[in-house]
């Protein structure tokens, strides 16, 4: 005996027909899902280039100033310049020129 007879069948076809449609549309919503979450993701890995950029920026023009700075620091009693009347405006200017020249160049390769 047929459990499902032929008037039941077309009820069951149009049934079939429904969840057919509707797992395409699942499936068509995750792949726009997926292409927004990647375009998230790449908007937000580009702004974290961005940040990383002006830190590296930052460290640049920085560490020769901290190594300037650190050297004429240390307590040595040999170093000429430290009993040169004008060596502390010297360093300034040294440190200055450093950071200045560090600018023009991050500038003129559009960097900043």
């Amino acid at each position: 005996a047929e459990l499902i007879t032929a008037d039941e069948q077309v009820y069951y076809r149009d049934v079939y027909d429904h969840l057919v449609r509707i797992a395409d549309l699942t499936e068509s919503y995750r792949e726009q899902l997926g292409g927004v979450l990647d375009a998230y993701l790449s908007v937000n890995a580009n702004r974290t280039n961005d940040v990383m950029k002006v830190l590296t920026i930052i460290a640049t023009i920085f560490i020769p100033l901290t190594f300037i700075a650190g050297v004429y620091g240390m307590n040595f009693d040999d170093m000429p310049e430290l009993h040169w009347k004008h060596g502390y405006a010297a360093t300034w200017v040294l440190m200055i020129l450093t950071a200045s020249a560090f600018l023009v160049y991050f500038r003129r390769k559009e960097w900043i």
